[in-house]
């Protein structure tokens, strides 16, 4: 990703989003794993890990409005496609699978992360294409 100020932005927030994601999750696991929380406030503490995740597709949803440069961000929209056609054929395809009982159940959080590596398929098909050669 190239270096303007919105890649910037995107770059700080995510990095903060992860780490707040990571907090979040050691902190859940450790609450759960030795009975801290019941009833509503586990409700509260489960659902902690969830949101940094939701805000890394809010920051990419603002670096797609706040960059400035037509080209980057038509790479980062054909990449954020690549990974919605990716995790959404994945999940279809496992859901039908086990509805007819053929593999076991994945947890749906699972979705988030076909869809994180479906970026970076998105990247490797910008990168094969030579989309990314003027940069």
């Amino acid at each position: 990703m190239q270096r303007t100020v919105a890649a910037r932005r995107y770059q700080v927030r995510t990095i903060w989003l992860a780490l707040l994601y990571a907090a979040a999750l050691l902190g859940a696991v450790y609450a759960f794993k030795h009975q801290i929380v019941a009833g509503p406030a586990a409700w509260i503490v489960a659902v902690l890990p969830a949101l940094p995740i939701i805000g890394v597709f809010v920051a990419i949803g603002r670096y797609l409005v706040e960059e400035r440069d037509e080209y980057l961000r038509m790479l980062m929209v054909r990449q954020t496609l690549w990974a919605s056609g990716f995790a959404l054929s994945a999940a279809t395809l496992w859901g039908f699978l086990e509805a007819f009982d053929l593999v076991g159940h994945v947890e749906p959080y699972y979705v988030a992360v076909l869809w994180f590596g479906g970026l970076g398929l998105g990247n490797c098909a910008d990168r094969l294409s030579g989309a990314d050669a003027a940069l």
